[in-house]
């Protein structure tokens, strides 16, 4: 009873703010181009990185987008930088944020852009040549690129004044949002019943098998009527129809976060590991299947390293000096254009890509079938 006394406040602005919304005394509008937003409901944790991935890779893939211009659009958490920005390669994290650098690494042919006004962003994204003319275009640093023909969003659920044209938004296996509180309780930044205005729903990071009573409790908790297990798809609450799949991470071999990283260290015995992470859980337990941990270091998430916690990492890896230094992909993009990194450190640095992937073929299957569809 305290908890909903006190979170009564955010929940009644929550409700009334989408009251505006659904009533359409707040306008959404469209994207001038198929637009697929990657979003969820709590903070932190989910994957949407890894789930743009894994979007880009099926458009990129598809003789479908063969001749399309993709773009990916996301807000650029905890940079320094205004307005709209064009991510590029040599980027730094303070101009882009970690994880749309770490997309265009990825994917250098897609466009990527930063901007936390999403129907401005997609506006520049269709209109590059506005940039030249726009007084908030003018602070864009990299003005050139190609005019988008589909735009994936990368964490704009929330951000209503934008409709997407296939909305997904993402569940952590591990914290059914149905059993969550809203902030800062629990770790909900929107209403529960905002799940049911989705598309898609991706169950994230689960087991690699589960069975179909399992799926079928979550569909259950979901609140979906008449679910067809061959289209995964029944009836929310809302009268919407509604898709529920399941993926898992997959871990990668470990790569080099500098040029200069020794492979060698690969073959060590032990590994010291850090991250800035929301849970690096199943990063320490991937890396113990063949490592033993001799070290941790946690981090905030988003975390800014500075000289001091290259001071602690250095620190770690002397008491280990034969082991292997491990940390996350998103941490690595934090670290690469840091200049006091001492070489010693630089060799022995790995980081452990990942990337989503459904647990069927079937899953696989419907979510392909409903991104093309938009082309």
């Amino acid at each position: 009873m305290i908890d909903k006394i006190l979170l009564a406040p955010y929940y009644i602005a929550l409700k009334c703010r989408h009251f505006l919304y659904d009533k359409g005394i707040r306008k959404s509008v469209k994207a001038e181009v198929p637009s697929i937003c990657i979003g969820n409901i709590t903070v932190g944790g989910t994957g949407k990185t890894p789930h743009t991935e894994l979007v880009l890779r099926i458009l990129l893939s598809s003789e479908a987008a063969e001749d399309r211009h993709v773009a990916v659009l996301s807000r650029g958490y905890k940079r320094e930088s205004k307005g709209f920005q064009q991510v590029m390669t040599d980027s730094s994290p303070a101009l882009s944020g970690d994880e749309p650098l770490q997309i265009k690494k990825k994917f250098p042919e897609v466009t990527v852009a930063v901007d936390a006004d999403r129907v401005e962003g997609c506006r520049f994204l269709c209109h590059p040549e506005a940039l030249l003319t726009s007084k908030k275009g003018r602070r864009c640093i990299d003005k050139e690129f190609q005019p988008a023909d589909v735009i994936v969003l990368d964490d704009a659920f929330q951000h209503r004044a934008l409709k997407p044209d296939l909305s997904v938004v993402l569940i952590d296996y591990s914290r059914p949002v149905m059993e969550d509180s809203l902030l800062p309780i629990g770790r909900l930044r929107d209403l529960k019943e905002r799940v049911s205005a989705a598309d898609i729903v991706i169950i994230t990071k689960c087991p690699t098998y589960m069975d179909g009573l399992e799926k079928d409790r979550w569909v259950k908790s979901l609140g979906l009527d008449g679910f067809d297990p061959d289209t995964m798809t029944g009836t929310a609450g809302n009268g919407k129809k509604q898709t529920v799949l399941f993926s898992t991470i997959e871990y990668c071999q470990p790569e080099p976060v500098f040029p200069e990283g020794d492979a060698h260290y690969l073959y060590a015995k032990r590994a010291a590991v850090f991250s800035g992470i929301a849970d690096d859980t199943p990063l320490t337990a991937f890396i113990a299947g063949t490592y033993r941990i001799s070290s941790h270091l946690r981090f905030g998430d988003h975390h800014k390293y500075g000289k001091a916690d290259i001071r602690a990492i250095l620190g770690m890896a002397k008491k280990e000096p034969t082991a292997v230094i491990m940390t996350t992909e998103k941490d690595s993009q934090r670290l690469s254009g840091m200049k006091n990194i001492p070489e010693t450190l630089r060799k022995r640095m790995f980081q452990v890509p990942i990337k989503a992937a459904f647990l069927t073929e079937t899953d696989m299957a419907i979510f392909q079938s409903r991104l093309l569809g938009l082309l």
